[in-house]
């Protein structure tokens, strides 16, 4: 028992990595752990030849399964879906993360184009190198269609993905010069920030004000920004930078309660998304 403990354990944090991407909510990849913990205490471990193979595999295929279940739901969303952030002060547990950009809002927001098998063997190749023949019998494919399958998924993900590659200095500075402009309610100053076609895309999910579509035009996202500044600032909110999906970002909070992230996607220069999450099932 202690062994499969210990064998679990070891890889923990990338299963979880693997389902918060693949699922884009911190309690459905908790469960999808939980659930792969479970099959493994209830495994026949001695025939298993590879630990961490058998659990990215089995946590692979809960993944998929829930995924496709959500779905449903996802689309009876009350406006933009966006996957529930992780808030911390260092990038959340997961296998040696060196970059953030694969685990990004940007980055999971271009993800939800993809089908659910195309999405779990381009995360399995592409972010957590995993290899094709290992890939293949999680999918119940070749070789060969899981090659097609990756490639397929990299052509509609890896185009936009470099489009919005920035060093993290360069967004924390931005998100500061953004915060400076909102803080002074300076709209010229948060036109100059935005590339003209930007979008700002919100999540409230039904719970409280959003727009139903994202915002397009960077006049349009000034104008927002100095309004909800003017007219929907509580008394003692306040904005801050803050870790957001392993870079930098902005939380909004009333007091303790968090009631708001912002990220954003950039080419260093420019902001050319921002995506909030405002929806309070997300930011418990």
């Amino acid at each position: 028992m202690r062994e499969a403990s210990a064998a679990f354990e070891a890889v923990r944090g990338r299963l979880f990595g693997l389902a918060y991407r693949m699922l884009g909510s911190r309690a459905e990849a908790e469960d999808i752990v939980q659930e792969a913990y479970v099959r493994w205490h209830q495994a026949d471990q001695a025939a298993v030849l590879n630990a961490e193979a058998w659990l990215v595999s089995t946590a692979t295929r809960l993944a998929i399964d829930r995924l496709r279940r959500l779905q449903t739901e996802r689309e009876a969303y009350v406006g933009p879906w966006l996957p529930e952030p992780i808030v911390s002060p260092t990038p959340p547990p997961d296998r040696a993360l060196e970059l953030a950009d694969d685990l990004s809002l940007a980055f999971l927001t271009l993800l939800e184009q993809l089908a659910p098998e195309e999405r779990a063997a381009f995360l399995l190749h592409d972010v957590f190198d995993v290899g094709y023949p290992e890939i293949a019998p999680v999918l119940d494919r070749t070789e060969a269609a899981c090659r097609q399958v990756v490639h397929r998924a990299r052509q509609r993900v890896r185009g936009d993905r470099k489009r919005f590659e920035a060093p993290e200095a360069a967004k924390a500075d931005l998100l500061r010069r953004f915060q400076e402009a909102m803080d002074a309610r300076d709209e010229q100053a948060i036109l100059e920030l935005f590339a003209p076609d930007a979008t700002w895309t919100a999540d409230g999910g039904g719970k409280v004000a959003a727009s139903p579509r994202p915002i397009e035009g960077a006049v349009r996202i000034a104008r927002l920004a100095v309004g909800l500044r003017e007219r929907f600032w509580a008394d003692g909110r306040t904005m801050g930078p803050a870790t957001v999906n392993g870079e930098p970002g902005l939380c909004v909070r009333d007091g303790d309660r968090l009631v708001a992230t912002l990220s954003i996607a950039t080419d260093g220069a420019r902001i050319l998304a921002v995506y909030a999450v405002v929806n309070p099932d997300k930011l418990a």
